[in-house]
């Protein structure tokens, strides 16, 4: 097959998306809808009206709310069934099937409160009825997501290892995503996907209930604190389309959703984890509600050894989120977040270390902290004339502490009485964002239109200099102790950032809605600050010292355009496309951060290109739901590292520099099969789902100034990137069993072959493709629920990151076979 050719034809696909909307357009003349009204009320088994009744009708693919007084209207119905869904959190779901030609006004909906005695499979069945809402709302609060690739993980449904966040389980039915691994109780996430380097997932942007969690989102991108899986609702996440509404990112948004309080008086959840490795974690809630005020609340704290000697790590979480109704469309909304963690760090091996034995350690000496604060305030409010309004208030006060023996041979062991590396950041910024949104009659279709505005700002502190020559976790400048240390820096990064953004949801038809959209970026990034060079002889004779005292100022206005493209047929099928501009800015903080065994081109620039999705969503006969697309990434002066001799080194060194303009493009398809609903349906108590995700992928520098790399696969993509998962269960017993392939992938513009025999570095080469298997059980009794599970159940050695600094560099092994056990009490 002539990949050649295939690349072409989809890029030319991709850049033409209005043959798409044509094609579109012929399909739908097949609409059937009737402007008939179907009104109605819904209450519980007492009479009492419910308020915020989630409705959805599946015929339609449209979803509404129940008001104040319970009462709902759906505008939109099609002529005959009408098959609508009836959530409200704390009732059973009620699926009902109305004929609007019979039936359509006086409707009296009766929800039944939900039993605690129901059983595990039972409570999983009720919320799997939710697949459509969470999968097809155009709309939510203030946010457009038409025509946008969007998965969106339900954490109630998953049977894996939260306590540790294993993100091979948790995002096991997000497609394409690549993971590097580590074995530090999952305190950092760090995912990525179409060629995008996953590490602390800085090519997405990272929230926690809608607000910004990274270091810096354009000087320092870098996400240290992941909320725990345990404290989890939902996770959503938004492909490259997701750069007008949120941020300018190739990847997209990841938005961790934390859980919402109970509607009790008072509740509380406590989980205690025992594994391998001295594992202990506890996580306990507290949540309720009293009239118009709500509440949630976590503690989480985790310790470990780790796998490896060196590897001990020890953490606090702390959350709260208090919230106030004043009224029915009214409402303010408060959190506070608190991380912190020092975890000992046994540094990377080289390729012959890991064959030898992936469980050493040479470096007994390196550590690293974090200490993150996050705040939020969010207010809301809900207009009469159908349109919302929020405004959200959010900052950070964080720090970050690396100290460590870094040297560029790997292989050599760290010794006791010297000098260490240090490198401080602080990290201080405010923003506030507020977005309307409005829906509005036109022409006979519901509409939507969206207009907000961002603000951010930052400064950022980042000294580099020597540590001490001590063991332990010493975070302090050693200056005095050693004047001519090679490597010292100190700066502050003043950053402004100004954003207004729009999307319109333009309803053709009932079935197919264009959604056009903007962002238009103010960016202006400063640094301020020296770095002194110093250089030494063999004896130790100070040959060169220099002190370089910068104050730089880079401003950049632009506008990003995007459009988006949707087609739903009658029986729940979806037909999306969406092409967006993205934007990557050059960090300051990455310039000026030396590393022994690399250098950064000085004239390195913001990276620029367009992401693109095709596909077609949805269920079939409710028991198959679905999600296949096509994709496209093109991304123009991408930043890549490759080797290159500079004047004064001896010997060639890792040079970051814009490598070349590269297209990644593929397959990606996820299929959720509900075999328990084909054969089993007359079987309450009795589940059994299978699931297949797999991604198909290629990619090449189109074109680069650098030796060896036009051509070039581009590094962080491997071409199979598959997932396939059983999950049983019966009453309240719950099994389920994962197996995931990645196979190889570089980790260099250049595409380096693995030397089997390279024992000084271990930066270079591919990551070889691996295999895992992952097993996890549940059981529940009364107030209590038991979870244990074996991940890496064959005890495969493997790795997923060649670090090119901290915890490295070298190879960072990923766990080998590990037990895990978790008691929950609810009361």
């Amino acid at each position: 097959m002539n990949h050649s050719n295939i690349k072409r034809g989809f890029y030319h696909l991709t850049m033409k998306l209005k043959d798409f909307k044509v094609l579109l357009l012929v399909l739908v003349s097949i609409s059937g809808f009737s402007q008939t009204n179907l009104k109605g009320l819904v209450t519980d088994t007492f009479g009492n009206p419910l308020a915020n009744v989630e409705i959805y009708n599946k015929t339609t693919s449209k979803l509404i709310s129940s008001n104040a007084k319970g009462e709902f209207v759906f505008s939109e119905v099609v002529k005959g069934k009408n098959e609508l869904v009836f959530f409200l959190q704390g009732f059973t779901i009620l699926e009902k099937t109305i004929d609007a030609s019979v039936a359509t006004t006086n409707l009296v909906i009766v929800l039944e409160d939900l039993s605690t005695n129901l059983s595990e499979v039972v409570v999983i069945k009720q919320k799997q009825k939710l697949f459509a809402l969470n999968k097809l709302k155009d709309i939510e609060e203030t946010a457009i997501y038409a025509g946008k690739k969007t998965e969106v993980i339900s954490l109630d449904n998953l049977t894996a290892n939260k306590a540790t966040n294993n993100a091979r389980q948790i995002y096991a039915q997000v497609v394409g995503l690549t993971i590097n691994e580590s074995n530090d109780g999952g305190l950092q996430l760090s995912i990525g996907g179409r060629g995008l380097n996953p590490n602390r997932t800085s090519n997405f942007n990272t929230r926690q209930n809608n607000y910004d969690i990274s270091a810096d989102v354009l000087g320092y991108p870098e996400s240290y604190y992941a909320t725990p899986t345990e404290a989890l609702e939902s996770i959503q996440i938004i492909r490259g389309a997701a750069s007008l509404q949120y941020g300018t990112q190739f990847g997209g948004l990841v938005n961790f959703n934390i859980k919402k309080p109970s509607t009790k008086p008072i509740e509380i959840v406590s989980r205690t984890t025992l594994g391998s490795y001295n594992l202990f974690t506890n996580f306990t809630s507290l949540s309720g509600t009293n009239g118009k005020f709500s509440h949630y609340s976590f503690y989480n704290y985790k310790q470990g050894d780790g796998f490896r000697p060196n590897s001990q790590f020890d953490s606090k979480t702390f959350f709260t989120n208090l919230n106030y109704q004043f009224t029915d469309n009214t409402s303010l909304h408060l959190d506070y977040t608190h991380f912190d963690y020092l975890a000992q760090q046994p540094g990377g091996l080289t390729d012959v270390m890991f064959a030898e034995d992936p469980t050493q350690s040479n470096r007994a000496r390196n550590w690293f902290k974090v200490d993150w604060n996050l705040f939020a305030l969010r207010f809301k409010h809900h207009f009469q004339h159908n349109a919302d309004f929020s405004l959200q208030l959010f900052g950070l006060d964080a720090s970050r502490k690396a100290l460590g023996y870094r040297s560029n041979r790997v292989s050599n062991p760290d010794t006791p009485g010297t000098e260490r590396d240090l490198i401080l950041g602080d990290f201080v910024n405010w923003g506030a964002e507020a977005r309307y949104l409005k829906k509005y009659n036109f022409l006979g279709n519901n509409n939507a239109f969206l207009i907000g505005a961002k603000y951010y700002q930052a400064k950022n502190t980042g000294i580099q200099g020597p540590g001490s020559s001590g063991n332990g976790p010493d975070f302090e400048l050693a200056n005095s102790e050693f004047p001519n240390y090679a490597s010292q820096s100190d700066y502050t990064y003043p950053n402004l950032n100004f954003s207004v953004f729009g999307e319109n949801i333009f309803r053709v038809t009932h079935s197919f809605s264009i959604t056009p959209g903007f962002r238009y970026e103010s960016i202006k990034t400063q640094a301020k600050g020296f770095y002194r060079e110093i250089r030494t002889d063999l004896a130790g004779n100070v040959i060169y010292d220099e002190i370089e005292n910068e104050d730089i100022i880079k401003e950049r206005n632009f506008l990003l355009l995007g459009i988006g493209l949707s087609y739903k047929m009658k029986n729940g099928i979806e037909i999306y496309g969406n092409v967006s501009q993205n934007y990557r800015s050059v960090t300051f903080n990455d310039i000026r951060t030396a590393n022994p065994s690399a250098a950064i081109d000085p004239n390195i620039t913001d990276e620029k290109g367009y992401t693109s999705d095709i596909g077609v969503r949805g269920q079939i006969l409710n028991k198959v739901s679905f999600d296949a697309s096509i994709y496209g990434l093109y991304y123009d002066d991408k930043i890549g590292e490759y080797l290159k001799t500079i004047p004064n080194v001896a010997t060639p060194v890792r040079y970051r520099s814009n490598v070349g303009t590269a297209f990644t493009y593929g397959f990606e398809s996820l299929i959720d099969w509900n075999i328990g609903k084909t054969f089993f349906i007359d079987y309450e108590n009795f589940i059994w789902n299978v699931f297949s995700n797999v991604a198909i992928t290629n990619s090449e520098y189109l074109n680069s100034d650098i030796p060896n790399v036009e051509k070039n696969k581009v590094e962080f993509v491997p071409s199979y990137n598959m997932k396939f998962g059983n999950g049983v269960g019966y009453k309240n017993f719950l099994t389920s069993l994962q197996y995931t392939y990645v196979s190889s992938q570089y980790t260099n513009a250049q595409n380096i072959p693995t030397d089997v025999n390279d024992n000084t570095s271990g930066i270079y080469g591919e990551i070889p493709s691996y295999y895992v298997f992952d097993f996890s059980a549940s059981y529940k009794w009364k107030n209590f629920k038991l979870e244990a599970g074996v991940n890496n159940v064959l005890n495969n050695w493997y790795f997923t990151r060649r670090a090119t600094g901290y915890p490295g560099p070298g190879i960072i092994p990923s766990e080998p076979r590990v037990f895990y056990a978790t008691l929950e009490i609810k009361f």
